[in-house]
């Protein structure tokens, strides 16, 4: 099921009044909307709001005619029939969002902020991408500073806020869910948002958020400017249409989508755990298949040990025709009549029992990944987004060629370095340290990879070792805070299990048939 969309579709049917029923006994939005504008006219008297707040505000009606006119504060009406996107129910009206709101949408305040930690006043710029403001930006004003405003300059409860600059942001709709002093501050917001403060003694602030966030695409492309640094203008704001149903109505609709709301994103969450209980069998059967527990040994398969010296040889006849460097650290590991595990490299022998992870059956061998590997690591080439995009444009899909990075690929390119079938392991970038993510991946035909992955050309059964890569734990292979890295040197380290030839192909296909079965239980899901 896909939830966002079932979300949309609540908000589609809340807005046209298909959400909850009407009630013919409710008081009319029409005598709701004559009240706010005759409460701001008064407030206009009483001083709390200047004549300029409600100068564009205007009045929306439907003429003897069935269509649609609007009059201005001047007394000036025009017809707006192409404006009005759908009909409406009965007791429900049209007007412009400026309309609804306590005075004149506009952006918020540009503070000039001074670090100091004795203040308790934030300035905020607002990040709506969950639909709540972003505290962890918050920057101290000085007190001269805060002196500048007043109690309107702040957010308040079930203040609507809109990014208004920006390119990727822009047109976010977020809403303001807590009290004036939830973190024991006042929040100024930034100038990079527009407030839009509805009457909340008349409207259920609520309903208007829905109805904008509905409507959040249009915001996100009504931005003008440069590509970089798009506006959201406030009149694009404030003259947009909202549909007004009865105050009982309103509350009854939030009710609806709130409840609505809780259930996708319970279903949501129901999903994620599913993902990650997935991730979690997926990670278990990669575990117990290089500790020999997935399918069972025979002890008619040719030893691990026989297969590992044929392939020193393989490398031997390579290293002498010149198609590969002699490496000086291939080592040779084998178990001792003392029953421990040593590796010999050159003439010098010792004990790497504490190096090894765990267990394998009899039968098998540890090895290096670089003694039944060979490296390409010298071969690949880095090439800049731009510089991709300039070599694709006008040019077929038979002209082009899968471009790798880290964990996958990452585009397409004009050219191709490699023709065969490699394994891809992550050199920088990839989720090293999460055993359930994927580090490596294999590629056949004509490719291009980039310098954050290592290729190497398997000489055991390629899919178990993209297997064993995926499930081994790197923590002591990687290193680095924020990006981790696996060297050539390390990762020439890692310490692979090796059984026989006909097991590392059984293992692979149980492990493949086990997955297929997981993803197709997964796609039978709601």
């Amino acid at each position: 099921m896909d939830t966002k969309a079932l979300r949309q579709k609540i908000l589609d049917l809340a807005i046209r009044g298909k959400l909850a029923p009407q009630d013919p006994n409710d008081e009319p939005a029409s005598v709701l909307l004559e009240r706010i504008r005759a409460e701001k006219q008064q407030m206009v008297k009483d001083g709390k709001l200047k004549a300029k707040d409600i100068k564009n505000d205007t009045v929306i009606f439907k003429g003897d005619d069935n269509l649609h006119y609007e009059q201005f504060a001047d007394g000036t009406v025009k017809c707006i029939e192409d404006e009005i996107p759908f009909d409406l129910p009965e007791g429900w009206e049209w007007c412009r969002l400026q309309t609804l709101c306590v005075k004149e949408i506009k952006r918020g305040k540009a503070p000039k902020y001074e670090e100091k930690s004795d203040t308790l006043v934030f300035a905020q710029k607002c990040n709506t991408k969950a639909g709540y403001i972003d505290i962890s930006k918050a920057k101290f004003l000085d007190q001269s500073t805060l002196k500048k405003y007043t109690d309107e300059d702040y957010l308040s409860y079930n203040d609507i806020i809109i990014n208004s600059t920006g390119t990727g942001t822009l047109g976010r709709i977020g809403i303001y869910m807590e009290s004036d002093d939830a973190y024991g501050i006042k929040i100024v917001p930034d100038s990079h948002i527009t407030i839009v403060r509805t009457m909340s003694s008349e409207m259920n602030s609520r309903y208007v958020y829905y109805f904008l966030k509905y409507h959040q695409s249009y915001f996100e492309n009504s931005g003008v400017g440069s590509t970089n640094q798009k506006e959201l203008k406030p009149e694009v704001i404030s003259t947009f249409l909202v549909a007004v149903p009865p105050i009982e109505e309103q509350n009854n609709i939030v009710s609806k989508i709130d409840i609505a709301n809780n259930y996708s994103f319970d279903l949501d969450n129901k999903k994620e755990q599913l993902k990650e209980l997935i991730s979690a069998i997926k990670s278990k059967i990669l575990d117990l298949a290089i500790r020999g527990k997935l399918v069972p040994q025979d002890p008619n398969d040719e030893p691990a040990s026989v297969l590992l010296e044929r392939i020193r040889e393989e490398k031997e006849e390579l290293i002498k025709q010149g198609k590969i460097k002699r490496d000086k650290k291939e080592s040779v590991i084998f178990k001792g009549d003392d029953n421990s595990y040593y590796e010999k490299i050159g003439d010098e022998i010792t004990c790497i029992d504490d190096e090894l992870p765990f267990e394998i059956p009899d039968s098998w061998c540890w090895a290096r990944l670089n003694c039944i590997s060979i490296n390409y690591d010298s071969y690949r080439k880095p090439v800049n987004s731009y510089d991709r995009k300039n070599r694709v444009l006008g040019k077929s899909k038979d002209e082009l060629y899968p471009y790798y990075g880290a964990t996958g690929q990452i585009g397409f390119i004009d050219d191709f370095l490699f023709n065969g079938e490699y394994i891809l392991l992550g050199e920088d970038a990839a989720p090293f340290l999460d055993k359930k993510a994927q580090k490596a991946y294999m590629i056949k035909g004509k490719s291009w990879v980039n310098n954050h992955a290592h290729i190497l050309q398997s000489l055991v059964f390629p899919e178990y070792l993209t297997n064993c890569l995926n499930s081994i734990d790197y923590f002591n292979y990687v290193y680095g805070t924020t990006r981790l890295k696996l060297t050539q040197e390390n990762m020439n380290r890692i310490l692979v299990p090796v059984p026989s030839i006909k097991e590392q192909r059984k293992i692979a296909q149980a492990i493949n048939n086990l997955f297929v079965l997981i993803e197709s239980i997964k796609a039978s899901l709601p």
